[in-house]
């Protein structure tokens, strides 16, 4: 896991190094400041007379010490935060471009609240525990050598009751973040319900105000945050432990020094134990404090591990779609085989979303599919641009197996407006200029016009100009489907998938939508996938799907003569009997 975390470090190496290199001088002068204190005491009471010139030489010599303390503190502070804050921010890189490359059955494990938290609260969590790590952790136990080393050197008789009070401090600390750990590993999982509430009430926030739930989701968050409250309130309980054991470790600590030191100082007759006993005192504090500083590094390392942990889940996915060794990386045509493909969206499930799917589409044909809820009609057109792999079998595009080609080529020539629309923050151009970064003005035109968007884009007063609001929540459900599919045509695709894409628009503009397909992309093979029989009756051919299979294909007027289930769904949109009295039927 801390070889997985470490290449993101990369450019803030040096920073990296700099860091407790300089901490390591602070500590180094710290340490030796109570000491020289003692000599320069001793130097100025061995003398008969005081001399002002040598308390300046000394005072210089101490502030020397004091400002070279702080300059190396600084500097170590300021390539410790550098070198974190590099450190966060290719995580997030490493993360955010790791999700690009999934693939949806990737996507799949991971909701997207998670996500969210693990890019967000997570690395900052490991952001915090890496610049306590390069450098609060190495400056607590230099100062902690350092301190025990420089107080034997001055007493050793009084310094040795930091042997005993040292281990007995290290030791209650071990034990209380024994019991931390585990609450801090389950804290972040609660984050992610949190989160999950929290974007799930946002998003649907109208259906919210629509149905009166405010007081429901208002409880719902209230019970997520409490969860998450109750754990981190049991954890910080017990760190708090901490605290008061090390107040009673150094003042336990000063209450020896002082009761010893005054004791041998009395026996032996030695005038310099107070100034002995004063240094140390400031070295009982340091090592304490040390001890404490490990310990707050402890809590940070505790609740940082889980994030750790689950940064690393998303960095070690792998992506279950790859490229081949030499991917192909020209479609010569629309063509789309399927030859015996089964499909399940886990390999442990039980259930195949499509069985024994054989399809045969040629060039510049219009594919119509229909199906009750759950019939896996976005499932398998899922599996033409490979957004998914097939379990068992083929899928043929171009003649070629989609496991052949690169995937951005396939991706380019098979545009998919997916059922759930989206669109981003930007101006109309800017969301258009997705399906092509370099579409011309007229081309942006163009593909409007196709889609049956340039009408009502015209009617803005910015025009093309106009701003999208976040999930296009500024432009209606039917302004926002057109939008999408001039998006997909500005691909110019050989293969143009609709995945219910016209549901949202009125049928006399789903008509020419079509039309429009039907004239200006004649050579580009259309899946069209609907609810409604009108949107797909004139298509080539139509795909009635039932239960994971394609239970019949045909045309229109062929299913509409020998198929129950493309009769049941005909006749009961067009409002007659299932003897088909009063229907129009062509």
């Amino acid at each position: 896991m801390i070889k997985k975390l470490i290449r993101s470090v990369r450019e803030f190496k040096k920073a990296s190094i700099l860091a407790p290199l300089f901490v390591t001088f602070e500590v180094a002068l710290e340490c030796i400041i109570p000491w020289y204190m003692v000599v320069m005491l001793e130097s100025i009471q061995g003398t008969e007379t005081i001399s002002i010139e040598n308390i300046v030489t000394h005072g210089i010599i101490l502030l020397l010490l004091a400002g070279f303390s702080l300059l190396f503190g600084i500097l170590s502070g300021v390539f410790a935060a550098t070198a974190a804050a590099g450190f966060a921010r290719n995580l997030r890189k490493d993360m955010y471009y790791r999700v690009q490359g999934f693939a949806f059955s990737n996507i799949d494990k991971f909701s997207a609240p998670s996500l969210v938290t693990r890019m967000t609260t997570d690395v900052a969590n490991v952001q915090m525990s890496y610049m306590m790590i390069i450098r609060v952790a190495v400056r607590a136990p230099i100062m902690l050598i350092f301190s025990l080393i420089m107080a034997f050197t001055i007493n050793a008789k009084v310094a040795w009751i930091f042997l005993v009070t040292v281990p007995v401090l290290a030791i209650a600390l071990l034990c209380i973040f024994k019991f931390v750990d585990p609450i801090f590993n389950k804290v972040f999982k609660k984050y992610d319900a949190m989160n999950e509430s929290v974007q799930e009430n946002i998003k649907g926030i109208r259906v919210v105000k629509s149905y009166v739930r405010d007081k429901y989701e208002n409880e719902k968050f209230a019970a997520t945050a409490h969860n998450v409250r109750k754990d981190f309130l049991k954890g910080e309980k017990l760190i708090a432990l901490a605290g008061p054991v090390m107040q009673f470790s150094m003042w336990f600590s000063i209450l020896m020094i002082c009761f010893l030191g005054a004791k041998i100082g009395a026996q032996a007759g030695n005038e310099n134990t107070a100034n002995e006993i004063s240094s140390l005192i400031v070295y009982a504090t340091q090592i304490l404090s040390s001890l404490m500083m490990l310990s707050m590094i402890m809590v940070m390392i505790s609740i940082s591990k889980s994030s750790a942990k689950r940064i690393v889940e998303v960095l070690e996915e792998e992506s279950d779609l790859h490229n081949p060794e030499n991917p192909v990386y020209e479609v010569e045509n629309g063509d789309v085989t399927f030859e015996d493909v089964d499909f399940k969206y886990d390999v442990k499930a039980e259930r195949r979303a499509l069985k024994g799917v054989n399809l045969n589409i040629k060039t510049g044909e219009t594919v119509g599919i229909i199906g009750g809820t759950g019939s896996s009609k976005t499932s398998l057109v899922n599996l033409i641009p490979r957004l998914y792999d097939a379990t068992s079998g083929h899928v043929y595009v171009g003649g070629r197996n989609v496991k052949e080609y690169d995937l951005e080529t396939l991706r380019n020539q098979v545009a998919v407006v997916l059922q759930k629309n989206v669109l981003f923050s930007g101006t109309i151009k800017e969301n258009l200029r997705w399906g092509n970064p370099d579409a011309t003005d007229e081309e942006l035109e163009k593909a409007c016009r196709l889609a049956q968007a340039h009408e009502f884009i015209m009617g803005f007063p910015d025009k093309y100009d106009t701003y999208i609001e976040q999930g296009g929540t500024n432009v209606s459900g039917g302004q926002k489907q057109r939008l999408c599919i001039a998006r997909a045509l500005l691909k110019k695709p050989k293969i143009l998938i609709l995945d219910d894409s016209t549901s949202a628009v009125d049928t006399k503009t789903d008509a020419l939508i079509r039309q429009a397909f039907k004239e200006e992309i004649p050579d580009t093979t259309k899946f069209i996938i609907a609810q409604r029989v009108a949107s797909v009756q004139e298509a080539d051919k139509i795909l009635v799907m039932d239960g994971g299979k394609v239970a019949d294909m045909g045309t229109h007027e062929e299913l509409l003569a020998r198929n129950p289930i493309y009769q049941e769904v005909y006749y009961s949109q067009n409002k007659t009997n299932t003897n088909g009295e009063g229907a129009d039927v062509e």
